[in-house]
């Protein structure tokens, strides 16, 4: 058997990226529609809700900055284009659906940006870049919903704009399990690193312990 670690490693992929100075905490599309019951988008994403929160917490309380997204299409899915037509639970998001609030506790709270987006990546059509310019981030630390789809698109966007993409491993998933491990394997050898949330959460406690 292929030891797919070691095939990807002997041809160079997987060079590691350290963690910058400026991180900024992206939470993409936490929404009720992964975690409602009868919602077509439903996940079982309850533990990677809890591990997010904890992520989120610890943001909050060592200052560093925390942006939201959010999907909704106008009825009827004309801002939503070809992608909208391909997926048709994409409909949970049209504009007054309560599937699309935000799940507790992963709510923002005053002070924290929410962008709204109608495509995978929350940089596609959006001021994020913009925003992460003008805040002076250098890394992405990224939580959020599907691994492979938001989560995984807006992390290859992240280093495509020069962000050092930190995907936080038991903070994002996937409706199956072996799409979100295959996701991860990938993103790990080509776009991001993967990490824990003990571990970003350390990282950000020794961030604010040298600013101190």
């Amino acid at each position: 058997m292929v030891d797919a670690g070691a095939d990807y490693r002997s041809a160079g992929f997987g060079q590691g990226l350290a963690p910058g100075a400026r991180p900024a905490l992206l939470m993409i599309d936490f929404a009720r529609a992964y975690f409602a019951a009868g919602s077509p988008l439903y996940a079982g994403v309850e533990a990677v809700r809890d591990e997010a929160a904890a992520v989120l917490a610890a943001a909050r309380a060592l200052a560093v900055p925390v942006l939201h997204t959010r999907v909704e299409y106008e009825p009827g899915g004309a801002n939503g284009g070809v992608f909208y037509r391909k997926i048709a639970a994409l409909r949970v998001f049209d504009r007054g659906s309560p599937l699309g609030d935000f799940e507790p506790p992963l709510h923002p709270v005053p002070g924290e940006a929410v962008i709204t987006k109608q495509y995978p990546s929350a940089f596609f059509g959006t001021d994020l870049d913009a925003r992460l310019r003008a805040l002076g981030i250098d890394t992405l630390v990224i939580c959020g919903l599907s691994t492979s789809g938001c989560v995984r698109a807006s992390a290859v966007d992240a280093i495509c704009c020069g962000y050092v993409p930190l995907v936080v491993e038991d903070g994002v998933g996937d409706r199956l399990d072996s799409v979100h491990a295959a996701n991860l394997f990938d993103l790990k050898a080509k776009t991001a690193e993967i990490m824990p949330a003990a571990e970003i959460i350390a990282y950000f406690e020794g961030l604010a312990a040298r600013k101190a």
